[in-house]
């Protein structure tokens, strides 16, 4: 039992690098130029994404509906698709903002504000919850129900308002794409 949980200390600390490094490069593809690619397909990927998120949210719900349920094979089919769906989600937002310019919300007064709510807290949300994801991941395929089941509570509903509030941001501001 003692080497199963140094092994899990081992993935949790690979876990924390992966998290910081995923946050480093993000807030990097903001600084850097752009290869200039509007125009082309990769315009869609704004789109793209948005369904992505709202599929995801669509799975944690689902997942959530089949645990509740005493279904672990259906809750762990959604679960294990929402990690997979997030981390293309997560290319794809790479991808896009490496090759076009962040757009610029033109709503003004109280529309404005609520816009920038929302993107902030989906932003500082989005730092924290791929780390969070694959320590819950890690908890349930190790068989550390217990635990996983703690930090799930904190997890689901973290994870489920960034898949949320990205649908909500995309539809703010397309208008302006």
């Amino acid at each position: 039992m003692e080497e199963q949980g140094e092994k899990v200390k081992n993935y949790n600390t690979l876990i924390y690098i992966l998290g910081a490094v995923l946050t480093l490069a993000v807030g990097l593809i903001y600084v850097t130029p752009k290869i200039d690619m509007s125009g082309t397909w990769m315009d869609v990927l704004p789109a793209v994404n948005a369904s992505i998120n709202g599929t995801v949210s669509i799975l944690l719900i689902l997942g959530l509906v089949f645990i509740k349920r005493g279904n672990m094979p259906a809750h762990r089919f959604c679960m294990s698709a929402g990690l997979v769906l997030s981390a293309m989600f997560l290319i794809s937002y790479v991808a896009y903002h490496i090759t076009h310019e962040s757009t610029v919300f033109g709503g003004e007064g109280t529309i404005r504000t609520v816009y920038l709510i929302v993107l902030l807290t989906h932003i500082l949300f989005a730092m924290v919850i791929a780390p969070l994801v694959l320590i819950t991941f890690t908890r349930a395929l190790s068989g550390q129900f217990e635990r996983h089941r703690k930090i799930a509570r904190i997890t689901y509903p973290l994870w489920l308002y960034v898949s949320i509030t990205g649908v909500i941001v995309y539809a703010m501001i397309s208008p302006y794409y």
